[in-house]
């Protein structure tokens, strides 16, 4: 599908004129030139519906102005190889790549994430988190658990998690491609995978990596827009940060994502 910005000129540029127009989103004269005034009537419609407001008419902005019936984003996954990837994790065995990756894309193109900015987010997160590409448990520190204390304890009774009681941080800690943490967000996507309860219960499920691969895509789908204008604006920190909530793993997340950015055309 082609993509109109600045600089396109033609029929299919002044149908998205007269579609701006139509929408009370004054683009200018209708001539079939991209300028700026059909990026600021653009950026306004993206806002306007919640889109993501770059000023360049994609698939989904097509589709939020019924210009196309096909709204989905054009998906890279195919082009995505284990020797890529090896190369974005140069301290995971190769064993590992070629057994999780599989997971990992099929998650991403189930939740429609398949085009180059999210497979490099979803890859980058994993490299920040486990850098030997699979699904793991969180280790033991001196964030969760006190001198003398039993394991993760310091995250017991912890409301912003979700936890209530002696021993939910031991069983609700960090799990997966992402680490999944507290019994609150167990709780979320057990619900909106559609597993019931079964995360809560079983909590260990999240490191199966067909589900550990699904949390991560659906953690990124629920946060793909802001994400983007993250990206958008090159801020690798504040895209890590909505993420994880901190800087925690930023330069092997940034050294993944560059390397990444680099390798898939």
């Amino acid at each position: 599908m082609e993509v109109l910005k600045m600089g396109s000129k033609g029929t299919k540029v002044k149908d998205l004129q007269k579609r701006l127009k139509e929408l009370g989103f004054n683009p200018g004269a209708i001539d079939g030139d991209f300028g700026p005034a059909v990026k600021a009537a653009l950026i306004a419609f993206q806002k306007s519906k919640g889109l993501l407001a770059d000023g360049v008419a994609g698939p989904r902005t097509l589709g939020g102005l019924k210009l196309v019936k096909d709204s989905k984003l054009p998906s890279v996954v195919h082009k995505v190889t284990t020797t890529m990837v090896s190369k974005m994790f140069p301290f995971a065995p190769v064993d590992n790549i070629k057994k999780y990756l599989p997971f990992v894309l099929d998650a991403l193109e189930e939740e429609n994430l398949g085009d180059k900015k999210m497979v490099l987010m979803a890859l980058a997160t994993i490299r920040a988190e486990t850098g030997r590409f699979l699904p793991i448990d969180e280790g033991k520190s001196k964030y969760n658990t006190s001198p003398g204390g039993h394991p993760f304890d310091l995250y017991d009774k912890r409301r912003d998690l979700g936890n209530g009681a002696k021993g939910d941080g031991d069983k609700y800690k960090g799990r997966g491609f992402i680490q999944l943490t507290g019994k609150a967000n167990y709780t979320q996507y057990s619900k909106s995978l559609r597993l019931g309860n079964k995360l809560v219960n079983n909590p260990e499920l999240a490191n199966d990596p067909k589900i550990a691969a699904r949390i991560l895509a659906r953690f990124l789908k629920d946060k793909e827009r802001r994400i983007k204008e993250a990206l958008l604006d090159n801020d690798l920190r504040l895209a890590r940060k909505l993420i994880n909530g901190g800087s925690h793993g930023l330069d092997d997340f940034k050294d993944a994502y560059n390397i990444g950015d680099g390798l898939l055309a």
